[in-house]
């Protein structure tokens, strides 16, 4: 019985972050600098509130180094790599600690979406700071950090909040799913 689910998880991990990786083609609007508004957190954040932590982290883990593969990964360093890639795909696991909770998915993709917020803004601040230039949105810039939380809020907000909406769409229908209800 546990080789057939250890199985199946595989399975499903495979096929999410296969989807997920399609779904970041698709691009509903892309910052100049990197960044883009995608639905690419949501295969990520169902695998990992129906999985668990573990398998959350390991399946978005993947899904960052086939993002900086395969999506036309820009990069400065081994810092941004780590970071915009590796990293901050990496905390969409985290959704995992909402496993079997109330409304998993929302708080998962509420706190996934955040953590990726964070590595993506620390990352701007950090390494990307540099490159701030001298005015964004009409304002003039003189902190990396504001810039940083400017510019990555500019789409992960979006992001979060697609991410809420698709599974608000999709709670009623296909609730006992989004919940990992059919895996016990």
């Amino acid at each position: 019985m546990k080789k057939n689910y250890t199985l199946r998880a595989l399975t499903e991990g495979a096929v999410l972050v296969a989807a997920a990786q399609l779904l970041s083609y698709i691009k509903l609007w892309r910052m100049p600098w990197g960044g883009s508004i995608t639905l690419v957190m949501l295969p990520i954040i169902l695998y990992a509130v129906r999985w668990g932590l573990g398998n959350g982290l390991l399946a978005a883990f993947v899904l960052g180094v086939m993002q900086f593969m395969f999506d036309g990964g820009f990069s400065i360093g081994w810092q941004s790599i780590v970071g915009d890639y590796v990293l901050a795909y990496a905390v969409l696991g985290l959704a995992g600690l909402m496993r079997g909770k109330r409304g998993g998915v929302f708080l998962g993709a509420l706190l996934g979406g955040l953590a990726r917020f964070l590595v993506h803004f620390v990352v701007g601040a950090t390494v990307w700071g540099e490159y701030m230039p001298e005015s964004f949105f009409g304002m003039t810039m003189t902190s990396p950090w504001f810039y940083s939380c400017l510019y990555n809020l500019a789409y992960m907000l979006p992001n979060i909040l697609v991410t809420l909406l698709v599974f608000a769409l999709l709670y009623k229908p296909l609730g006992k799913y989004l919940r990992g209800e059919d895996l016990r």
